[in-house]
């Protein structure tokens, strides 16, 4: 008997069934990952996060296969053609593939040329010819002759001629073969082994196709082609530049159809006893192998693995996506601070915005110190007034046309008004322009001008960039690759949950939170964090989490779901403040009155709580995992999960990628995470690349264990391509930039394991990375 869902979840885990029935028990009853895995410990055993949306997701695809399991069994049953072996074969199926294999024979399809030749009566002459190759095929064919007739099915031309009953007999024979599941299920691990990708340029399409040029003539076993090459092969081929195939590596051109049989078309011969012993039906039986391979299985095949190397590209692509939007989403806020935001632009001006503490505008204007117009002293003697004016000590400024130039001008402030104190730092602007036209921005900034709205963002960003970017749709922030290439229905899904974990993760002030970031606290829907709003807006601020029941539409299951996560800051109850849920607000107590204490002197006494044996106040509804999460919030109550703010410094007089030279030693700010390396700015209006082999002196496997987006780093210029906008930079700062003339390194990832075998040598003798690696890790982008 296949075991049920829990116990394969159990498996993939490395868990016991018991977690994973109480786990699935509560996302049924609606109760989020996030609430799960920090209030319910007990009850899943300590299932975390990860675990958990991890077994969401696998729940989902299992569940899915059940129902699918449930209809075909329907539907063979229905059609009279069950048998018990069949019917226990599909029971046991572990996936979608092998149920659809079992189920390809009997799966409803067109009118086949296999099915018109059963009509017409030749399903016994191909039987005969391949139990029997020692019969004539000529001889026996001539005994199916049959004039044309109307089926129920429709017009059936007949057989004319012992021509058409061999056609007919090898389509029946065809059919048969390339629909058995077991042979199917062979030749697929053949070629999953042994299938190579390969792909040539369209014929006059060179220089259209100019930026797909590393896969003009490309190739590489389908085992081993990495995410972003997958991706960037399959844009190629969709946007009509690339001619991409697959075919098995012992086939480097097209065979001729009198070669030897391949190994595919060996295994099909085996399986149904066809073998060349100079009997009359022998090469008509070989070469009927033969056309169900190329025509059937093959082609059926390539499908199906060129879709499943798709499908695993778009999940790691969207995994990759998912980490840094979680770097980006939890990237340390600079917090209360007054800032004055700077959207950069050339022709059109500089958009400026300040904000106070509390993030809401006090001010704007437009400067002009780009040309045409070259205001720099009249635009210098603007900021200085506005941030005199609000005690601003942050400017925050957009990274994208004009940037640079935007970032001197406040450089000069800074000198200029050295008394104000002011810090200015660069931040990514990606998807202040959506948040500017949308909805959102038009109810929170109704009569401010659009283009002034993204200045808006961009100050607030830098205060709490978590608050900010939950007004963003995810997809739109850019921290993703090929993110237009892959599925959006999983990816929306997947960064969803991210926003979700990331904000549960830090917690929300529930007076001053937006609607949209209240619409990711867990068990809040958009229309409830809309009530809370209003509610806010209409009585005042919320003197504690109690006061949250009386929000209309918001009923006990959804308190109990956000109460944890919702923070009452200076309100009457200190636990509001933390991350105690309500629900053990009575063990707090019973914990205080063992100590005799009052809860304000309990509250940060570290060596007091440290004392404290958790499992003395374990009981039936509340086990050591709560109690001790309980204690340590106790300890710092609404700890901040995010790291201390910090900032980048760019090197005065670089500017311009014709200011980097060889050697050079910059700092920095990661921006992009990817598979095969790590996009940093360093001020020069274009991200360099450190390629994965030089992100450290050990071997790095995954470039997300080392950094991750909006870190800042150190790092040395090693080759600058300036015609083609390109800068390979190095965290190894003992590297040593190549010399001209020298020869470039061996193109470093054309499949994973050469990349890795290469990166393993490349780190022990810590080389110079530069030449074809540059090159090869840059052509990642230019899909």
């Amino acid at each position: 008997m296949l075991p049920s869902i829990e116990q394969r979840l159990a498996l993939e885990l490395v868990c016991k069934p018991v977690q994973v029935a109480a786990a699935i028990a509560l996302l049924d009853e609606g109760a989020t990952v996030p609430f799960i895995s920090r209030y319910r410990k007990e009850a899943t055993g300590g299932l975390d996060d990860i675990q958990l949306r991890l077994l969401e997701e696998r729940l989902r695809y299992l569940r899915e296969l059940e129902d699918r399991r449930s209809a075909i069994i329907a539907s063979i049953v229905e059609q009279n053609k069950m048998t018990p072996a069949l019917l226990d074969a599909l029971t046991h199926a572990l996936d979608k593939t092998r149920l659809e294999d079992l189920y390809l024979p009997y799966k409803q399809k067109r009118r086949t040329k296999a099915q018109i030749a059963i009509e017409a009566g030749l399903a016994p002459l191909a039987d005969a010819l391949l139990a029997d190759p020692a019969l004539n095929p000529e001889d026996e064919a001539a005994k199916y002759l049959r004039e044309p007739f109307t089926s129920a099915d429709g017009n059936n031309p007949g057989v004319l001629d012992a021509k058409a009953a061999l056609d007919g007999a090898r389509q029946v024979l065809m059919e048969r073969f390339a629909e058995d599941a077991a042979l199917l299920a062979a030749l697929r691990a053949h070629v999953q082994e042994h299938g190579v990708v390969e792909s040539k340029v369209v014929a006059g399409k060179e220089d259209a196709g100019e930026k797909f040029a590393d896969y003009f003539d490309y190739s590489e076993p389908i085992s081993t082609v990495p995410s972003h090459r997958a991706l960037a092969l399959l844009r190629g081929r969709r946007e009509g530049m690339l001619e991409v195939v697959l075919r098995l590596d012992t086939e480097p051109e097209k065979p001729k159809w009198d070669a030897p049989h391949n190994p595919c078309e060996g295994r099909i011969c085996a399986a149904f006893g066809i073998k060349n012993l100079g009997r009359p039906a022998d090469k008509w039986l070989a070469d009927t192998a033969r056309w169900t391979w190329r025509v059937k299985s093959f082609m059926h095949l390539e499908t199906e693995l060129m879709g499943a190397l798709r499908e695993r590209a778009e999940l790691d692509a969207i995994n990759v996506f998912a980490l840094n939007l979680k770097a980006l989403l939890l990237a340390a806020p600079a917090g209360p601070r007054a800032t004055m935001g700077l959207d950069p632009g050339l022709r059109t001006g500089v958009k400026v915005a300040v904000v106070d503490t509390t993030g809401k505008v006090v001010d704007t204007a437009v400067i002009y110190p780009h040309q045409p117009r070259n205001d720099w002293e009249g635009s210098l003697h603007t900021l200085g007034q506005l941030a005199a004016k609000h005690q601003v000590s942050l400017i925050s400024i957009g990274n994208g046309t004009g940037s640079r130039e935007t970032d001197k001008l406040a450089q000069d402030l800074i000198k200029q008004r050295a008394e104000l104190k002011l810090t200015k730092i660069v931040v990514s602007e990606a998807g202040a322009s959506v948040y500017s036209a949308s909805e959102f921005a038009s109810r929170e900034l109704p009569d401010m001008d659009v283009t002034l709205r993204g200045a808006v963002s961009i100050a607030r960003r830098l205060q709490d960039p978590l608050a900010e970017l939950v007004k963003i749709d995810p997809k739109s922030i850019g921290v993703g690759q090929y993110q237009h290439d892959v599925s959006q229905t999983q990816l929306a899904r997947s960064l969803d949950a991210v926003v979700e974990d990331c904000v549960n993760a830090v917690g929300v002030d529930v007076n001053t939170a937006s609607a949209p970031l209240l619409a990711r606290v867990s068990g809040l829907s958009s229309a409830v964090a809309q009530s809370i709003v209003s509610y806010r807006d209409q009585k005042g601020a919320f003197a504690s989490r109690a006061a949250l029941r009386a929000v209309p539409r918001l009923g006990d299951k959804t308190f109990e779901q956000a109460a944890g996560f919702l923070r009452v800051m200076g309100g009457d109850n200190p636990l509001d403040a933390s991350s105690v849920h309500p629900e053990s607000y009575p063990l707090v107590e019973k914990i205080l009155a063992d100590l005799k204490k009052e809860m304000r002197a309990v509250i940060g006494d570290t060596a007091l709580l440290k004392g404290l044996n958790p499992a003395r106040y374990a009981d039936d509804k509340f086990g050591v995992p709560t109690i001790s999460d309980i204690i340590r919030e106790l300890e710092k109550p609404g700890r901040d999960p995010r790291p201390e703010f910090s900032t980048a410094t760019f090197k005065e007089g670089v500017e311009e990628i014709s200011d980097l030279r060889p050697d050079m030693i910059l700092e920095g700010v990661v921006t992009n995470v990817a598979a095969f390396g790590a996009f940093v700015d360093i001020g020069v209006h274009q991200d360099g690349l450190v390629h994965i082999s030089a992100l450290s002196n050990t071997f790095v496997k995954d470039p997300h264990s080392v950094v991750k987006a909006g870190q800042v780093v150190r790092v040395k210029v090693m080759e600058v391509d300036a015609k083609r906008k390109r800068i390979a930079l190095t965290m190894r700062l003992t590297d040593s930039a190549p010399q001209p003339g020298s020869k470039p390194e061996q193109r470093a990832d054309r499949t994973d394991g050469k990349r890795m075998a290469q990166q393993q040598q490349q780190q022990k003798q810590a080389p110079a990375p530069g030449g074809g690696s540059m090159a090869a890790a840059f052509a990642k982008l230019r899909g």
